[in-house]
């Protein structure tokens, strides 16, 4: 199968608003690069040979936004209002250039590169892997996850990821039942399970989330009984919190960003039992005091806020009310 790959040039202060853009089109496998540095100017300096080339100073004041579509995808309705929202931005704020440049690549082009730099890991008592490896003997855990990431993001490497991850083991009890929205490849679904969690369900916008989360279900060897997956936006779809639930979840997982967070702090809320725990990540610090005030304002006490790199986890409570 072949993609496009669809790279939008702008600055780390709009990424964040660039990626609420994608989302509110259904796009929500995204990838984010800071600190560009400039390739073609690298290549430039050292010709052909590699020992040549200078190390060059990443521009702190570039970022990239990535995304992907499926080439036979005709429905170019979503590009188009991209382009609109994005002219609209730039009189918001400094979107940088937002030009969008597009390369095609191939569903195996995309798994080797996963190759390049997907390898086990782990994280507390958890061992994430994935398919293609084997679990190295000096790294033991009590628990072995395995990853195919495919088409979805989500190996657990990346610093929201695991921020989530770390928090679930800090708070899951035995047959909790959980949560999980944008669960994109099931990481965090499956890393749940993996800790005792008796059911989870899971939201997401992007369609190919399904198959990612059923593959990789079946890779764990956990029954698909285990788990229901919905795609659809919480935010504003009744019929989907109605599917979804209110009142029943111990844990609510959400590695997503700061304004979707915000937006839908009140059917988290309603989800979760009295008492239930929210984990949150996917939040750029800049953003950390407008969630925290956000999820206090709805009846949450903050327990817990981490960071790692330029990201921020918080762990809050529904009171009981």
């Amino acid at each position: 199968m072949k993609w496009k790959k669809y790279s939008i040039e702008t600055t780390p202060a709009a990424e964040e608003a660039i990626c609420g853009l994608l989302y509110s089109l259904g796009i929500s496998s995204l990838e984010i690069e800071d600190n560009i540095i400039d390739q073609e100017a690298l290549e430039k300096a050292g010709g052909d040979y590699d020992e040549l080339r200078p190390d060059m100073p990443s521009d702190e004041s570039a970022a990239r936004v990535i995304f992907y579509l499926e080439e036979a995808d005709e429905n170019n309705l979503r590009l188009d209002k991209l382009h609109h929202a994005l002219e609209d931005l730039s009189n918001e704020m400094d979107i940088g250039a937002a030009t969008i440049s597009v390369s095609i690549s191939d569903e195996n082009d995309w798994r080797d590169n996963w190759k390049e730099f997907f390898h086990p890991f782990s994280i507390g008592d958890l061992l994430i892997k994935p398919s293609w490896e084997d679990a190295p003997e000096a790294l033991e855990a009590s628990s072995v996850i395995e990853i195919d990431p495919g088409l979805s993001f989500g190996t657990g490497h990346h610093e929201t990821t695991r921020m989530c991850i770390e928090e679930l083991q800090q708070h899951i009890e035995p047959q909790d039942k959980i949560l999980d929205i944008g669960f994109g490849s099931g990481i965090l679904s499956i890393a749940a399970l993996k800790l005792g969690a008796g059911f989870v369900c899971g939201t997401d916008i992007d369609s190919e989330c399904l198959s990612s989360v059923k593959a990789n279900f079946k890779l764990n060897d956990l029954d698909e009984a285990l788990g229901k997956f919905y795609i659809g936006d919480l935010t504003d779809d009744d019929a989907l919190a109605a599917s979804v639930g209110e009142g029943v979840y111990d844990i609510v997982t959400a590695n997503i960003l700061a304004d979707i967070i915000i937006a839908m702090r009140g059917r988290i809320f309603a989800a979760l039992r009295p008492g239930g725990i929210l984990i949150t990540s996917g939040i750029i610090d800049r953003r950390e005091n407008d969630v925290l005030s956000a999820l206090t304002a709805c009846g949450f006490t903050i327990i817990d806020t981490n960071h790692l790199g330029e990201w921020s986890s918080i762990t809050a409570k529904r009171d009981f009310v």
